[in-house]
């Protein structure tokens, strides 16, 4: 189990998947978890509840129809590799292997997010952030990482 975390914009997804590529690991990527833009602190709940509990697998959220979708599976016997803000907490710290805490400047991350997912993020970047803010503040996710790197 690798958890990988940090705030918009760090290059969470694209370490997530190049780690997982190479572990062989599923990839549970929280932006499919997310329950809408104010679903930080569900999601970071959901990975140890949905992601690692019984049975494994989260419900997708469906951000066109702004509602729950699917469950879907993940094998807990096999290798996990969880990306996403609000993987790296308290109680999920435990159950990984390693931890990893990514950093970047504000105008890189501005730069990488809107770059890549455009105007409707845009409107929600404040409102994301003080999710990240307080996420940050509550569970200080680099002080738990084995890793922190610096993109």
């Amino acid at each position: 189990m690798v958890l990988v975390d940090g705030r918009s914009g760090t290059g969470k997804t694209t370490l997530g998947g190049s780690l997982a590529d190479r572990l062989g690991a599923q990839i549970v990527h929280l932006d499919d978890v997310y329950p809408g833009w104010d679903g930080l602190q569900a999601a970071a709940r959901a990975v140890v509840t949905d992601v690692l509990g019984e049975p494994s697998g989260y419900r997708r959220w469906d951000w066109a129809a702004s509602r729950p979708a699917e469950w879907v599976a993940v094998d807990p016997a096999g290798p996990i590799v969880v990306e996403g803000c609000g993987a790296l907490s308290r109680a999920s710290a435990p159950l990984a292997s390693l931890r990893v805490w990514l950093e970047a400047d504000d105008d890189t991350r501005w730069a990488r997010a809107i770059g890549r997912d455009g105007d409707s993020f845009a409107r929600e970047w404040d409102r994301w952030a003080a999710q990240e803010a307080a996420f940050i503040a509550t569970e200080q996710p680099a002080a738990l990482a084995d890793v922190v790197l610096r993109t």
